[in-house]
């Protein structure tokens, strides 16, 4: 079977404007284009657009979606398996967020108690969940299954004064990364600052620090796009900077 642009856009529900920027960078190209001048699609390209509709819930930027679609060892039906996991964990993350919610408007109403630790549950297992959905492979391949369980574990311990002070500590790096990122040297007082912050921060969630495993998660965020991309969305460049200054603390 058959579509245009429009066809596609109506039972996709993809707009027709992002089905032709698709065509623009080549991510998902019609077959053809009819003596009218109009793009056409072909049953095929049903199936890729809604693999790139999974992957866009799954919040995968347009890039990294067509480095997927390209690999030659891409497999749909592993990857609708993989799908099917991520985007189940998320809708728990969601539903914990919601029972977290529920429970604690219950509580100011006075119909039911809740200690400090229920008032977070939610949103500690939703930042574990987000964790082990977008780098749970790569991290469990590098540090093992026993050390991400415990810490895990150690996230869900948290009291609500400690996952305060975790969170605070989070935008306290990126916002001195700035400021330190100016400097252009990892061995400034403030790079090193943000370095020791940053240990700071792993102290909440690693069962046990090491200068060796602080070292090797840097060389992770510049190794792995995704992790790359969480601090250069802040600053450019930013990633390369931070792990530097981590080279500079963990070799003092």
């Amino acid at each position: 079977m058959e579509y245009t642009v429009s066809e596609l856009a109506k039972i996709s529900g993809v707009s027709p404007r992002t089905l032709r920027y698709y065509d623009e960078i080549d991510l998902l190209k019609p077959s053809r284009i009819n003596q009218a001048g109009y793009r056409i699609y072909q049953t095929t390209h049903v199936d890729v657009l809604q693999q790139i509709v999974f992957y866009r819930e799954l919040d995968l930027s347009l890039q990294q979606i067509k480095k997927l679609l390209n690999e030659p060892s891409y497999n749909q039906i592993e990857t609708l398996d993989e799908q099917h996991r991520k985007l189940t964990a998320k809708r728990d993350r969601l539903d914990q967020i919601l029972t977290t919610i529920e429970k604690t408007l219950a509580y100011h109403k006075g119909k039911v108690t809740m200690n400090d630790n229920e008032k977070f549950e939610g949103f500690k297992q939703d930042m574990i969940d987000k964790n082990e959905a977008l780098y749970g492979d790569e991290i469990r391949e590098k540090y093992g299954n026993d050390m991400i369980d415990k810490s895990n574990a150690k996230v869900m311990g948290m009291s609500e004064k400690d996952f305060q002070q975790f969170k605070q500590l989070e935008h306290e790096i990126l916002e001195l990364l700035a400021d330190a990122y100016q400097t252009q040297d990892p061995t400034s007082e403030e790079a090193q600052l943000l370095a020791d912050k940053h240990r700071q921060w792993l102290t909440y969630t690693w069962p046990r620090y090491t200068k060796e495993a602080h070292l090797g998660l840097a060389e992770m965020y510049i190794a792995d796009e995704r992790f790359t991309a969480y601090y250069d969305k802040h600053v450019k460049g930013g990633t390369q900077f931070l792990r530097d200054a981590i080279a500079e603390y963990v070799n003092k």
